[in-house]
């Protein structure tokens, strides 16, 4: 009679502390959430997520670009105070800075900001974009694909090299988290600049994990898909609505719920994923009559 050989790594099975599930998963680490600027939008959301986790939270602001959207800038202490209500009663801290990610300095700034307000930084989520100044192949620009790719590319980039210098003393452990736009799932038309650069992340995620994975960071891409941050009309959910299996669009905590499991423990094992969290949208569909 033969026996199966043992393996030769022995399997692990989680005791029951492992399986435990602590209420506040991402207590005594600290996050820097990039575009947290607006009470409608996912980085407001994502931030509080964090902070209802128990992680200390900067949140990144670029007022100015808010201002020169139509939906306006909001009120940043409102912001902030709404991310600290999250975190409770003695919770974490919650602090901010403004830089606009245009500038190649600014994503090193406010990593460094980060560290120097909480000691450590474990927890990147790199939110903002930049939103106009697109068009279709026949009118884009160079300053229109150069400026797009500043903001939606470049600077992510530069966020997590800045991030990952910091885990070079021999610290190990991390996330990271980049947003792309579902450019890959259908077509964006007017946006060639946007969906260009936003893809170019989708596309680097898997090096840029490989590289950060003997770090124990993870790098994952999230693309929440259409979600209600003040832009979608009445007319463009009549239009929507049909592609929608569940009655309604995305809420800005629909992503955020997602980007906060990334940070725990409990996502430890994925890296150098492109994540959509659409709830079934389904593009194949656009331009079907509402039934």
């Amino acid at each position: 009679m033969t026996h199966p050989q043992e393996p030769v790594v022995p399997v692990h099975h989680p005791d029951l502390h492992e399986l435990a599930r602590d209420p506040l998963p991402l207590r005594g680490r600290s996050a820097l959430v990039t575009g947290a600027s607006r009470r409608a939008g996912i980085g407001y959301a994502v931030a509080r997520r964090l902070a209802a986790y128990g992680a200390d939270v900067m949140c990144h602001h670029h007022r100015a670009h808010d201002e020169d959207q139509p939906w306006g800038g909001d009120d940043l202490g409102a912001v902030l105070a709404g991310v600290r209500e999250a975190a409770g009663p003695g919770g974490g801290r919650v602090a901010d800075i403004g830089a606009d990610m245009a500038d190649p300095g600014a994503p090193r700034e406010v990593v460094d900001a980060a560290v120097a307000a909480f000691g450590r930084l474990d927890i990147l989520v790199c939110n903002h974009a930049r939103s106009g100044g697109d068009a279709a192949l026949a009118g884009v620009t160079a300053g229109m694909l150069d400026a797009h790719y500043a903001v939606d590319a470049r600077s992510p980039l530069l966020l997590a090299q800045a991030f990952a210098a910091r885990h070079d003393d021999g610290r190990e452990g991390g996330r990271v988290v980049f947003m792309t736009s579902g450019q890959g799932q259908g077509p964006m038309p007017g946006e060639v600049a946007y969906a260009a650069a936003k893809g170019a992340l989708a596309a680097i995620t898997l090096t840029i994990a490989e590289e950060l994975a003997d770090r124990r960071i993870t790098v994952n891409t999230v693309n929440p898909g259409p979600v209600q941050t003040g832009y979608l009309t009445e007319d463009a959910w009549r239009w929507l609505r049909p592609m929608f299996p569940a009655g309604r669009y995305g809420f800005p905590d629909d992503p955020a719920r997602l980007i906060a499991w990334l940070a725990t423990d409990e996502a430890r094992w994925i890296t150098g994923q492109v994540i959509d969290t659409e709830g079934g949208f389904a593009r194949w569909r656009a331009g079907a009559p509402e039934t």
